[in-house]
């Protein structure tokens, strides 16, 4: 019998297009019931569960430990900026005032971002920034021991009035992966789709990007063995043919990739998969590969069709390869969209037309432009527009702060996108409408090729 419970709580409710597998709740489940055989684990994920059932579940499971995973502050969309903190912090009192005496622990991407200040907003217990597996693993277990181990890389705690943010140095390289079945069940209705990764950690360096500190600069490919035992899980036990490949760019390590395409093909799995790539170092060999092993959709992570903007962004790529890998797409039969940010850091109105201009020259695409760039702290935008006095060196930018570069005619970019031919989806049109009435017809995967012209 269990001598120690543990509750997660999943409490993003942002559902736009579609709601998202809480991915890092179940690598955690996954390392943690392997390891912990004196405790009981449970989730509930406010996409799936009210309050109300989260308020039972408190009252009736009385666990010691609560963790509360916090995946976004923001919609990170200009044009709503949409606010999530305030519902989470509602979250946070719920179960303080249903369970005062549990021992509270916030983590994720969002507070991995800002741990500081999101320690010192919810004040919890502790907290626990960046691939959180191993060191809750060692919070949990140094708690029942009796000490709890101030010294845990990626720990954030209370010492004497002030709040502490241990350094992170050490990564994991090997996860299992296992799913909950009403979990499961319920993203692969609603989402048409089941997330999962094949590596963590982000080498590249645009300025925007909060990669790096949420995962770190090393790039750690898992084991693909464990990957396709996962894989083999989902389509043999649970019926379920779409995975998405959430890491933060999937083309990073060839020898890796291709071995893996290799092992899924090896392996008899009948999937499809998507993932998001960049337009860089790839050839119609490997696309040629990875469609044979199921790869339907490419999210090309492009941010501008401007080559003086690519290199004010940092990116690592040319305008000519984002046409060349855009033309092999369409060889190897993949479907591909790419993702823009117009009116970021160094933009023109040239840039934006030359932008325009070169979309001309991608065919069977669809163009997801964002406008502006939300400014994290920790990135090198955010030192860029604290050195122009865009922002105060002082703001926390919790709340959203966006890079809107001057002088932009924000006003005409729809109808200047629109006169290119091409197919271009602003954050304000509304498509969950149309993802809703596909996945009513079944439609499973990423479904934005069905918005082409």
């Amino acid at each position: 019998m269990a001598r120690y419970k543990l509750l997660f709580i999943s409490a993003n409710r942002f559902a736009v297009p579609y709601p998202v597998y809480p991915l890092g709740i179940s690598y955690l489940l996954s390392y943690l019931q392997d390891r912990l055989k004196d405790f009981e684990i449970r989730v509930v994920d406010l996409n799936l569960h009210s309050e109300e059932e989260l308020v039972t579940c408190l009252k009736q499971f009385q666990p010691d430990f609560t963790g509360v995973s916090l995946r976004n502050v923001d919609d990170v969309n200009s044009m709503s900026r949409e606010f999530f903190l305030s519902g989470y912090r509602d979250i946070v009192n719920l179960v303080r005032s249903a369970l005062p005496q549990t021992t509270l622990i916030i983590g994720g991407s969002a507070f991995s971002i800002f741990p500081e200040e999101l320690f010192d907003y919810f004040q919890p217990d502790y907290g626990i920034y960046g691939e959180g597996e191993e060191s809750l693993y060692h919070l949990l277990t140094s708690i029942r021991d009796g000490i709890p181990d101030l010294t845990i890389e990626g720990l954030v705690f209370r010492n004497n009035g002030q709040t502490v943010v241990n350094p992170r140095k050490h990564f994991l390289r090997s996860l299992d992966l296992s799913f909950s079945g009403e979990l499961t069940r319920f993203y692969w209705e609603k989402s048409g789709m089941i997330n999962l990764q094949t590596k963590r950690g982000c080498p590249y360096n645009c300025i925007y990007c909060t990669y790096p500190l949420i995962e770190g600069r090393t790039v750690r490919t898992l084991d693909p063995d464990k990957i396709i035992e996962s894989l083999k899980d989902l389509y043999f036990n649970e019926n379920i043919n779409y995975l998405f490949f959430t890491d933060s760019v999937f083309n990073i390590n060839r020898k890796f990739n291709l071995e893996l395409a290799r092992k899924i093909l090896k392996s008899g799995i009948k999937i499809n998969w998507g993932a998001y790539f960049s337009p860089h170092n790839i050839s119609l060999e490997e696309l040629l590969l990875f469609a044979e092993s199921g790869l339907t959709h490419i999210e090309f992570g492009t941010e501008s069709l401007s080559g003086s903007t690519l290199k004010k962004y940092r990116k690592h790529f040319t305008v000519e390869e984002i046409v060349e890998v855009s033309e092999l797409c369409n060889e190897a039969g993949i479907y591909f969209a790419h993702f823009l940010i117009l009116g970021g850091y160094g933009e023109t109105e040239r840039s934006i037309d030359e932008g325009f201009e070169n979309s001309k020259r991608i065919h069977n695409s669809v163009f997801f432009p964002y406008v502006g760039m939300r400014i994290y702290p920790g990135t090198p935008l955010h030192e860029l527009a604290v050195a122009e006095h865009y922002i105060d060196p002082g703001d926390k930018l919790i709340e959203p702060a966006y890079y809107l570069a001057n002088g932009i005619d924000y006003g005409s970019l729809k109808e200047r996108a629109d006169r290119t031919g091409k197919r271009w989806v602003f954050p304000d049109e509304d498509v969950v409408t149309f993802m809703n009435r596909m996945r009513k017809r079944n439609r499973k995967g990423s479904l934005w090729h069905h918005l082409k012209r």
